[in-house]
């Protein structure tokens, strides 16, 4: 578990540089491994102290980012992810942060400095993020709402917020299968049309 931790912490750095250096490279990527597949499950206790199991989520679009303390554009990008969850929660999405580090406390300090409004996961022994395959921090999945991995993502750069936020467009306007979006996440009485980011009928 420590080689992992500190295997994170190298490949973290490594997409710093390069992002700092405005390198060609996409830092921003799909992960082809993951990508199209159904997205694995795990249950994780939060920082409430209650259990969040993947899969009861199913029919949302799901966004996880794997984040640690020690990461400096973790820390960067936390309150842009706290907007989206906050702009998109009502049309069936869930943003749900997990943190790697096996010594929480660090992570109950961060987040008494900066509240989030999304749970935020521990994932100490780092068991979740290598189902995940994740190589770096901060590392941002997205996840439609039949439970596939659709976008995998690695680290972090000002304006990836807006990449973030056109894909989670998309999978929040995407029909489910076995329903409409648009229309099982209203209120009682609310029409489509105006329900944000759905649609006119």
């Amino acid at each position: 578990m420590r080689r992992f931790a500190k295997f994170l912490r190298h490949t973290a750095a490594a997409f710093t540089a390069i992002a700092a250096l405005g390198a060609a490279t996409p830092v921003l990527a799909a992960a082809p491994a993951l990508v199209g597949k159904p997205a694995p499950d795990f249950t994780l206790k939060a920082t409430t102290g209650k259990n969040l199991r993947l899969a009861e989520q199913h029919g949302d679009v799901v966004m996880i980012n794997f984040w640690a303390t020690w990461c400096g554009p973790c820390r960067q990008e936390m309150p842009l992810l706290d907007k989206l969850h906050k702009k998109y929660k009502d049309l069936g999405f869930t943003l749900i942060g997990i943190n790697v580090e096996s010594d929480t406390t660090g992570m109950a300090k961060y987040l008494s400095e900066v509240p989030v409004s999304f749970p935020i996961l521990n994932d100490g022994s780092n068991r979740v993020a290598k189902l995940y395959g994740v190589d770096g921090m901060p590392n941002t999945v997205l996840i439609d709402r039949d439970g596939k991995v659709r976008f995998v993502h690695r680290g972090y750069k000002p304006g990836y917020e807006q990449k973030y936020e056109q894909q989670l467009k998309q999978l929040v306007m995407e029909r489910r299968r076995y329903g409409d979006p648009c229309s099982a996440k209203l209120r009682p009485g609310t029409p489509p049309s105006t329900a944000r980011g759905c649609p006119a009928r």
